[in-house]
């Protein structure tokens, strides 16, 4: 594999390594036994030392991109390897919404379900946590199979820039409220990396017509992003694809608010179960698969990439807020 990109650093813990186009940055502002899934000979197992390996980014030649899906491995489904399929033939940052393995998050799954599917790729993930990995308290075996990509343990946010972007990951499973630890951290990571352009992503929706539907748990980092003039929200939770327009955290179309993208078509099944929601532009419940973003200066393209043998397609533009 070919890594292309600026020579820069990763600032992990106070400790310093030597990466790729990237800096990953955080740091305090203020039980089913699961049986061995079978190998896909083109997925490749992680090896096992690379729990705490540094962050790596693979770009290409042209602008950053950005690649992922949520709610994705199951040690008694096939399509989690699928989609990892597809990644494997895109270069670029890979980031998770949640939910990475199922049913409890535990360290055998991540070993037995989630290492088979994806684990291959786990040098180029930045991931986030959904509530099945909080399945096992406090989501230990997450923060442990993840290293230092994942942030402090315990938290789980962090960020990092691509190219012009500045990218965020959340964490929805804890306090999220306007003034809690991660709300203020928040405000002041986007102080500090004024960028054109913001994407942030968590597990849980804000809006999903989806089988759980809306979810305000992260109401006030939707305005706290707003307030700070970000651009794209990327989430998992419900098992479907979505793309809204532009809107505010109250839920009214704004052409300067956020665009908001539910992707929980990893590998874990579908739920074709709907009611859709205001400013809902584009809903599929029946098509795994990825979202990829290519992010420029001043715009990003997005595009839905299908598994094998499946053809439901979204593509656009969109231009940055600021």
């Amino acid at each position: 594999m070919n890594l292309q990109g600026r020579a820069t650093q990763f600032l992990v813990a106070g400790v310093v390594f030597a990466g790729i186009g990237v800096t990953l940055r955080y740091w305090d502002a203020l039980q089913a036994q699961p049986s061995l899934k079978k190998l896909p000979t083109s997925v490749k197992p992680t090896p096992k030392n690379d729990s705490a390996a540094s962050p790596k980014l693979v770009t290409g030649k042209g602008d950053p991109v950005l690649v992922g899906a949520g709610d994705i491995a199951k040690c008694d489904a096939t399509e989690d390897t699928l989609t990892a399929q597809i990644l494997e033939e895109i270069p670029g940052t890979i980031f998770t919404m949640g939910d990475n393995v199922y049913q409890r998050g535990t360290a055998e799954e991540f070993q037995k379900c989630y290492d088979p599917a994806w684990g291959s790729l786990k040098a180029r993930t930045f991931p986030s946590p959904g509530n099945h990995d909080y399945y096992t308290p406090n989501a230990a075996p997450y923060y442990a199979y993840f290293g230092t990509k994942a942030g402090p343990a315990g938290k789980g946010y962090y960020s990092y820039d691509l190219g012009q972007w500045h990218i965020v990951s959340l964490n929805s499973n804890i306090d999220a409220y306007k003034g809690s630890e991660q709300e203020r951290w928040l405000r002041a990571d986007l102080a500090a990396h004024p960028k054109t352009c913001t994407l942030a992503y968590w597990h849980h929706p804000v809006f999903s017509s989806g089988v759980h539907g809306n979810d305000p748990k992260m109401k006030d980092i939707w305005q706290t992003l707003s307030d700070m003039k970000a651009d794209v929200v990327v989430n998992g939770h419900d098992h479907h694809y979505e793309r809204f327009a532009p809107q505010t955290a109250e839920g009214k179309a704004d052409q300067k608010g956020l665009r908001q993208f539910v992707v929980g078509t990893g590998g874990a099944e579908l739920r074709d179960r709907m009611t859709p929601k205001p400013n809902s532009e584009v809903r599929n419940a029946q098509t795994f698969g990825v979202i990829k973003f290519t992010l420029r200066p001043k715009t990003y393209d997005w595009e839905f990439v299908p598994i094998k043998g499946q053809t439901f397609k979204d593509k656009g533009t969109g231009n940055c807020t600021t």
